[in-house]
């Protein structure tokens, strides 16, 4: 369908995505795990530059990772035959299909797995192991029913239909991913978002519900990300964008690209006033 946009490294690894297998020959298990990330509600204020809840604290990778190997680090002291990878995102397996497989929720009309206990507020991490084990009841309830709200916040129609997300109209691809000048058609719709998306998330009743506030400090907010002003924004300089981001997912669209979000996401709050 090509609604990966740029992402070309999803065509290159569709094989592995596709069967587990030809990533990790020997799995004959996932332990689908999912850790809240949830750390409060975004600033009310209009002319906030914002940043998506799950970048307001440390880069939850090398966290969760970390996390995964102590976890089979104690499966193998009681099984030393067992051998096995610890995966992130950054690993070519489709992290919320093995999550519904192994119980933990559903694949929500925004395309985020969403959770009874947390809403859709968490990251996904696996371990792939070389035993069979006794699996769990996949998740087979839809439980959005006839709600629409994610797709209908969404303020560049990102969603050609529910479950299907078109990356190239979606913000956080847009503010994230997307390397170069943003379309002119979409520059003016960031809402004022700077780096990611939540608002699909943000309206889903699940998440409105059932979301708790997460106890890991590493995804505690840093200083002044959640209620700076979009002017304050303009005035990041190279030097502060490096002390404010260390250790943090926001590094990935690197300085200018920074820079370029916020420029859009002002002209985007100027057009609403």
């Amino acid at each position: 369908m090509g609604y990966h946009s740029t992402m070309y490294w999803m065509e290159k690894r569709a094989e592995e995505r596709g069967n587990i297998g030809k990533y990790y020959p020997e799995a004959k298990s996932v332990i689908s795990l999912g850790l809240n990330y949830f750390t409060g509600n975004p600033s009310t204020e209009s002319d906030v530059g914002k940043i998506s809840n799950y970048a307001w604290g440390d880069d939850y990778h090398a966290l969760i990772k970390s996390r995964l190997y102590q976890l089979l680090g104690k499966i193998k002291t009681k099984f030393p035959h067992i051998n096995g990878i610890a995966c992130v995102d950054t690993s070519p397996i489709m992290e919320k299909d093995w999550a519904q497989r192994a119980g933990i929720g559903w694949i929500g009309k925004h395309t985020n797995l969403i959770t009874r206990d947390y809403g859709s507020w968490i990251f996904l991490g696996e371990l792939l192991l070389d035993v069979k084990l006794e699996y769990d009841t996949p998740f087979e309830d839809d439980l959005c029913g006839t709600c629409t709200a994610c797709l209908d916040a969404c303020p560049t129609n990102a969603f050609p239909e529910p479950y299907v997300l078109d990356a190239s109209k979606c913000i956080s691809y847009l503010t994230i991913e997307h390397r170069g000048d943003l379309p002119t058609e979409l520059e003016d719709k960031l809402s004022g978002w700077i780096y990611g998306c939540d608002i699909c998330q943000e309206v889903c009743p699940w998440n409105i519900t059932f979301s708790h506030l997460s106890n890991e400090n590493s995804f505690q907010p840093r200083e002044n990300l959640k209620e700076r002003p979009i002017r304050q924004w303009e005035e990041l300089t190279e030097e502060e964008y490096r002390r404010l981001f260390k250790k943090s997912t926001v590094k990935r669209t690197k300085y200018a690209g920074l820079k370029r979000n916020i420029e859009s996401a002002r002209k985007s709050l100027c057009e609403s006033l």
